[in-house]
């Protein structure tokens, strides 16, 4: 279990997301990645944060539209790294469709997570 502070990023597996994880893991924090991906690209970026900025991260591709998937998310970091001192709630989704076409599936998911 982690001695550092804890920070937990939702999609953080690319973009502004990883970012953030990158800049808190320069800052001394230990990492609780979220977001979907290919598995080795998933792998490479966890080993990145490892080696290069000495974080533990903890890896986990809950869905954040998905209560219990975040309560997953969430146990596991706890279990894995200790007590969580930060939430960054960064995940998102988009669909691109005329306003008048829009799919309320697509705006219920926009919203839910």
């Amino acid at each position: 279990m982690s001695k550092r502070k804890v920070v937990l990023v939702t999609g953080s597996t690319s973009g502004i997301g990883l970012g953030i994880a990158k800049e808190f893991a320069l800052n001394g924090y230990d990492i609780g990645l979220n977001g979907l991906g290919d598995a080795a690209v998933v792998e490479a970026i966890k080993r990145d944060i490892e080696v290069n900025f000495g974080a533990q991260v903890f890896y986990s591709d809950a869905d954040m539209a998905k209560p219990n998937e975040i309560e997953r998310f969430v146990k596991g970091a706890n279990d894995a790294l200790g007590a969580i001192d930060v939430l960054i709630n960064n995940a998102g989704v988009q669909h691109v469709s005329p306003v008048e076409h829009f799919p309320t599936d697509k705006w219920d998911l926009i919203l839910a997570v």
